[in-house]
């Protein structure tokens, strides 16, 4: 990538020459109105990137469907709300899927490999780089990687919650030049699609350009678990780590392969971050907070400093040491998030103590950071982050 492409048609110019591109496509774009795998949609998707891979690009595709496969072989006729039986049917439905793939691209003579996911696999750095050199091999060896989250085996408190956010960190993960997120409906709106008034909105320059726009949950199959919110929420995610993106639906894909003028384009608002901080900031789920006054409020928003026991004024919730936890100012806003070193029944005896006090009084295990600054990631204040 030469330069970091920002206008609307820049990013079009860039996708349309991109080399390596993740392309996310969710339930609604492969199900029937019934929920059951709908294969000639499926089979309308692996022409397009078949063919962009004949010409020498190289496609990851991310795709859902797996718990909708299973649906009809396991007698379920709607998507299960809990969390084993949608367990179960992403057991039966994933071969199934994957079956499908199989047949639809080997007509052109490709053929698909499989690479299922957890949220481990992407934030705990020797996971991270296996997933990174499985994926790279695939590529290599000429196959088309299919990824998927391993919802066999995914729990309430790791997995990603839609495949949307796995998309994102699989364009992080794999040093993508786009990343393209397809859906049922075919651009960002102002409001409701259906509704005369409302209009498209072409290009996101960044979060503050969607604050006055209502995203709700949008889409027609009831299969899915990611509406119009959780995909603007990974265009976000990708475009904060150096990543652009576009937003339309599966019918206009070669439209938006090729730099056509359809969908949500979304610019790049922020270098590369590495995969633990951009986990860290869209996707940790914290598991408390602590206070801080307004030098350390200063040290950690302006000279990106580690937050050290002397700076900090309270400590809220209960977590242990590697928990993820809010860092909020004097007046309760959370300026950011970070990797805690110590547990909240730890820290209150730590509170206004200097690191050398702390190492003299409680040992040498205490004299380092509370977070340090490679473990910290700010959130969005008054236009920083």
């Amino acid at each position: 990538m030469k330069e970091t492409p920002r206008s609307a048609e820049a990013i079009r110019e860039h996708i349309a020459g991109a080399r390596r591109i993740v392309v996310k496509v969710g339930s609604s774009s492969l199900t029937t109105l019934d929920g059951g795998l709908d294969e000639s949609r499926l089979v309308a998707l692996t022409d397009v990137l078949a063919a962009h891979r004949g010409r020498g690009r190289e496609i990851i595709l991310v795709s859902s469907g797996a718990i909708a496969a299973g649906l009809e072989p396991m007698g379920l006729r709607r998507r299960p709300k809990d969390l084993a039986t949608q367990q179960a049917a992403a057991g039966v439905g994933q071969g199934l899927l994957m079956a499908a793939y199989a047949r639809a691209l080997s007509y052109h003579g490709l053929v698909p490999g499989q690479v299922l996911l957890s949220a481990d696999d992407l934030i705990r750095r020797t996971h991270y780089r296996n997933a990174q050199r499985a994926i790279d091999r695939l590529l290599s060896l000429g196959t088309l990687p299919i990824v998927n989250e391993n919802d066999a085996v995914a729990t309430e408190e790791i997995r990603f919650g839609d495949n949307d956010r796995l998309a994102a960190l699989v364009a992080h993960l794999t040093h993508a030049d786009a990343l393209v997120l397809l859906s049922d409906v075919d651009a960002l709106y102002t409001g409701p699609p259906q509704l005369d008034d409302s209009e498209r909105i072409a290009h996101v320059t960044g979060p503050g350009a969607l604050d006055a726009v209502a995203i709700g949950g949008v889409g027609t199959a009831g299969t899915g678990t990611g509406g119009m919110a959780t995909k603007v929420e990974a265009a976000l995610m990708v475009a904060d780590s150096g990543i652009p993106a576009v937003l339309t639906s599966a019918d206009r894909i070669t439209a938006a392969l090729t730099g056509e003028d359809v969908g949500t384009w979304f610019s790049v608002t922020h270098r590369r971050r590495g995969t633990r901080l951009l986990w860290l900031r869209h996707l940790a789920k914290t598991h408390g907070a602590v206070t801080i006054d307004r030098g350390a409020e200063a040290a950690v928003l302006s000279r990106g400093t580690s937050l050290l026991a002397a700076g900090v004024t309270a400590v809220d919730g209960e977590f242990e040491a590697g928990d993820p936890v809010e860092i909020r100012n004097l007046d309760g806003v959370v300026i950011a998030r970070g990797m805690t070193n110590f547990s909240s029944s730890e820290l209150p005896s730590m509170l206004g103590f200097s690191t050398d006090e702390l190492g003299t009084r409680l040992g040498s295990d205490y004299r380092k950071e509370v977070i340090h600054r490679n473990d910290l990631v700010l959130t969005h204040v008054s236009g920083r982050g």
